[in-house]
Parts: structure tokens; sequence; C-alpha cells
């Protein structure tokens, strides 16, 4: 069954075309930490670059460095000219929303819905005043 998802599904991986066109025309150019293999084909302008995810293909678990060589920001991969991290940047995470790890401000519902006290410089429109 685990083929078959292969084959006809693009959310299990990459499917049976995306598999051929990578080992015919495919060259490795590079991995990041979560283990996405990030590939490139032909040269110049008409250059192709896609990557082949390490599970989920979720566009948020591409790190920044590679989203850069991946939309043609930069020419070179960071597997051979890596990008100088800055004292300001933190760390990559991928993107949350939607899981338990998201933030959420303290009126939301998830967060228990209690709004902070207005003060009182706030006063509420009325069509009459």
């Amino acid at each position: 069954m685990s083929v078959l998802k292969t084959i006809f599904t693009w959310w299990n991986g990459p499917g049976l075309g995306t598999r051929i066109f990578t080992a015919r025309n495919g060259e490795e150019v590079g991995r990041d930490d979560q283990g996405n293999i990030y590939y490139r084909s032909g040269s110049g302008a008409a250059q192709k670059r896609w990557v082949i995810y390490n599970g989920e293909p979720e566009a948020t678990r591409i790190p920044p460095e590679w989203h850069l060589w991946m939309h043609k920001t930069v020419n070179e991969p960071p597997s051979t000219n890596p990008l100088v991290t800055r004292v300001w940047e933190r760390e990559w995470t991928p993107n949350a929303t939607g899981t338990k790890l998201a933030h959420s401000p303290s009126g939301a519902l998830i967060a228990g819905g209690q709004r902070a006290a207005t003060t009182g410089d706030y006063r509420a429109w009325s069509p009459d005043a």
C-alpha cells in the first residue's frame, strides 16, 4: 500500500514523476539540519531547483538560507557559501501555527478568554453621543 501512496499522493513523499526526474536530471547540492535534500538541474535562468522533504512536505520547514537559494535570491547554495549569522538573529524554528507551541495572546479563547480590563481613558462609541 505504501508504494501506491507514494505514486498517487504528493503528501506522502515525492511522487513517481518527481523520483524519476530527480534520478535522471537532479544534482544534489546539499542537505539541511532536518534531512531535507536540495537538488538542481540546468543552468542560468532556466535552472530548476527543488527539495525532497524528510517527512511532512511543509514549505515552512525550509530554513531561511535554503529559502533564499530556492527562490534564486542567491546563486550559490548554503552548502558551498553559508550565510553569516548575525548576533541578533534567533535560531530558526518551523512555523508553529496550529500546534500547541503556537503563540496565543492573553485574550484568546484558547488561553482562557479573559481580556484585561479597560482603563479609564476608554469610552465606548455610542451613536447618540
